[in-house]
């Protein structure tokens, strides 16, 4: 399963502009708020120049990058009904984008750009329906709990470690649980547990280095030590418009951007979920996979296929460096450089694996 992110923020911070940078999929913009139906869906591919490198020795007939999934969740507000919440319960990480600059046709929905107070009416209305899920677990579990059950008893007890959490307004994800105790809330998928990182979108003037209100806003969330990525949308917006890549890449030269600001937005996410990839390589297709670090070699295969971690036998495996030291699979058998590995081999990120299985 690909990684699924979902793209949250206030109504006008530029969400969905951002989406459609980085989404093969476009979803319309609006200069007013709340005007967005339902959430928008689409993918990106993950870039990854190994992939590219890899491909000019093995010459593959097409090559495969891994994707992303992204949901572009309608406008969040103060109060409001927020009525797409629930297309967040099903995401791996947020994205939660924080409005960061000025521009007099867009007002602003509280009627003034202020990204500390942005992020507290958003983290309040996620909160919000988290509270909502874990007091109805909490009076299903109570009957069972008085009734001597010892598991539902704990169950309720985590519970309330959550409930006055949130209360405090304080997210999930910082409660003080042990982690064995997180199953109890894992079916209820909360919000606020989620991972999130912070994409400041600013003017194009600050694209490079951000501006008093990214500034500002990276100063509060400190304590989270959060992800926090500078993109201006609407500058990201105007290069994923170019077709040509010698194009994009004088436009981001002038901008002074060494690469486009939603890479380094999938790299970051990829480090917040603990992601690396691996790669397949072949004459029929160089592929990327993507994997949680620290599975195993059959874990990984199963990525692949599920038969292939079912009858999984051995990994053949190459580091990448070696490979593009030695330049053939070839060579790095001769050397001592292509490793047979059993069940319990930890795949490392750049490893190119050949799956040996049976079914």
């Amino acid at each position: 399963m690909p990684l699924k992110c979902g793209i949250i923020g206030l109504s006008g911070s530029g969400k969905t502009t951002l989406f459609n940078c980085i989404s093969s999929n476009r979803a319309e913009t609006h200069k007013a708020a709340f005007t967005g139906t339902k959430s928008n869906l689409g993918t990106m591919n993950v870039p990854d120049p190994r992939l590219y490198i890899i491909d000019q020795i093995i010459h593959s007939a097409k090559i495969v990058p891994t994707t992303i999934e992204m949901v572009d969740i309608p406008g969040l507000s103060k109060g409001g009904s927020n009525a797409f919440l629930a297309d967040i319960r099903n995401v791996d990480a947020l994205i939660h984008v924080i409005r960061c600059f000025d521009d007099p046709s867009m007002p602003h929905v509280e009627g003034s750009v202020d990204p500390v107070r942005d992020k507290e009416i958003v983290d309040l209305e996620l909160q919000i329906r988290d509270l909502e899920l874990v007091d109805r677990k909490i009076q299903r579990f109570e009957k069972v709990a008085k009734g001597g059950d010892k598991d539902a008893k704990k169950c309720v007890e985590v519970l309330e470690v959550y409930k006055k959490h949130l209360e405090n307004f304080q997210s999930a994800r910082t409660a003080d649980v042990y982690e064995e105790d997180k199953k109890y809330i894992a079916d209820i998928a909360l919000l606020t547990e989620k991972p999130v990182m912070y994409v400041c979108n600013v003017d194009d003037g600050a694209a490079v280095s951000g501006n008093d209100y990214s500034a500002r806003f990276i100063q509060s969330v400190l304590p989270e030590n959060a992800e926090v990525i500078i993109v201006a949308g609407r500058l990201e917006s105007e290069i994923a418009e170019l077709e040509e890549a010698e194009d994009r890449k004088v436009f981001l030269a002038d901008a002074g951007l060494p690469e486009p600001g939603v890479d380094r937005l999938v790299r970051a996410a990829f480090h917040l979920l603990d992601l690396q990839n691996f790669f397949t390589a072949g004459p029929k297709e160089v592929r990327a996979w993507t994997i949680r670090k620290g599975m195993t070699a059959p874990q990984a295969a199963g990525v692949i296929h599920s038969d292939l971690e079912r009858g999984f036998i051995r990994a053949e495996v190459m580091k990448y460096d070696d490979f593009i030291a030695l330049g053939t699979e070839h060579a790095c058998r001769e050397k001592g450089k292509l490793f047979i590995e059993g069940k319990n081999y930890i795949v490392g990120d750049g490893d190119i694996l050949h799956i040996r299985f049976n079914v």
